[in-house]
């Protein structure tokens, strides 16, 4: 049984720094979740959080969104089916990137691995090349791409707000 605050809706008016706003609840999202937040979501505590967020902002882990009662909540990255994408050069890694990329595959890129959403056809774009596929559950952070104007800096106060 949710607590009596799981039953008052809470509206998330804009993405806050760090540390600057009380958290009051933690809201455990996907990768889809967070590149599209919207509708209605259910933190961890039973807090109930409308989210009408501007279209092209991409939530990150950590992330507080600002609800219109002044308190926030924490942003976590849910654990996902990915897979952890290693190779004995730098060469062949970089060109496994190249290759999801040319697919428009989202890719994280770290210095000795890549990880990526699991699906079959990722898996047989790579299974040509000399990488090490392992499925894991993981945390989904890709980079934004050229067309994520967000990147970097991705707060912007909700219309209205």
């Amino acid at each position: 049984m949710f607590a009596a605050e799981a039953f008052v809706m809470a509206r998330a008016v804009s993405v806050g720094e760090r540390g600057d706003f009380q958290v009051r609840d933690i809201l455990l999202l996907d990768h889809d979740q967070r590149r599209m937040p919207r509708g209605t979501v259910i933190g961890l505590r039973g807090t109930t959080v409308e989210l009408a967020l501007p279209a092209g902002l991409h939530l990150r882990h950590d992330d507080r969104l600002v609800l219109d009662d002044g308190s926030a909540v924490e942003i976590v990255a849910r654990p996902e089916d990915v897979l952890d994408v290693r190779a004995k050069s730098p060469a062949t890694l970089a060109r496994a990137a190249w290759l999801l990329g040319d697919h428009h595959i989202p890719v994280e890129i770290h210095a000795r691995y890549l990880r990526l959403l699991r699906t079959d056809s990722a898996e047989g774009l790579l299974r040509n090349l000399d990488v090490t596929m392992r499925r894991i559950d993981a945390p989904f952070e890709p980079e934004g791409g050229a067309y994520d104007h967000h990147a970097n800096d991705h707060r912007h106060k909700a219309p209205g707000a």
